[in-house]
């Protein structure tokens, strides 16, 4: 990878435009520490399922949306140790800490993390064959949610595939208690958005893959794959 291909990765974190997501960087910020126990816990099931699902060939360029801890950025870049996979989180210390662990324990590969705004992606037209988005959309606004999806679909090439891996709505106690968690503290929890997201795709002309819904433990996801 280098600044010809990816030129805007230079920006600094602090230029990025304000969003409504702004305090859920804050919170995000705060909690990367002890964030991976809540991966571990919760959502390694639905991260496996994407690597199963997406078709991600070694030697492609993958982008991840949201890289949180980076437990699913770590197996893209097991998965394409030979392509260029890169990552991206509105929180700074999530991008900082997903960054140092996977130069670490994948020396030599093509990686690279970075605090991004998801709507304003830094990235030519049609630059990944994948893209990967897990538990992000949730925290967004109506609006924003559109205008993150259409950033991915205008990033993708050709057929390229887009998976997202959503909090799931099938289990009505789940939702209950998702509800009073997003009353509570919004910019961590948010609101589950699992069955209206699958509508906004197809309206953005994706062919939905695979759809898989999956429980881990009491949490339950949902994983999509579509194809541009």
């Amino acid at each position: 990878m280098n600044q010809v291909d990816f030129p805007a990765l230079a920006l600094r974190s602090e230029r990025f435009p304000k969003t409504i997501a702004d305090q859920t960087r804050k919170v995000y910020d705060r909690v990367s520490f002890i964030y991976p126990a809540s991966t571990f816990f919760f959502h390694s099931k639905a991260h496996k399922c994407v690597i199963e699902d997406a078709g991600i060939a070694d030697g492609s360029r993958v982008l991840e949306v949201a890289t949180g801890s980076g437990e699913m950025f770590r197996r893209l870049v097991e998965k394409n140790p030979r392509g260029q996979t890169i990552g991206v989180d509105i929180s700074p210390n999530m991008a900082a800490k997903t960054q140092r662990q996977v130069r670490r324990e994948f020396p030599g590969t093509g990686t690279h993390c970075q605090a991004v705004d998801a709507r304003q992606l830094p990235f030519r037209d049609e630059s990944f064959d994948s893209v990967v988005c897990c538990y992000l959309l949730e925290l967004l606004g109506q609006d924003d949610v559109v205008a993150v999806l259409e950033e991915f679909h205008r990033v993708l090439r050709h057929r390229g595939r887009l998976a997202l891996v959503l909090i799931g709505q099938n289990t009505e106690m789940f939702n209950r208690a998702y509800r009073v968690a997003g009353s509570l503290i919004p910019a961590f929890w948010g609101r589950q958005v699992e069955q209206s997201v699958p509508a906004l795709i197809k309206d953005l002309d994706f062919r939905v893959q695979s759809d898989r819904i999956l429980r881990q433990g009491f949490y339950p996801s949902r994983v999509l794959v579509a194809q541009k």
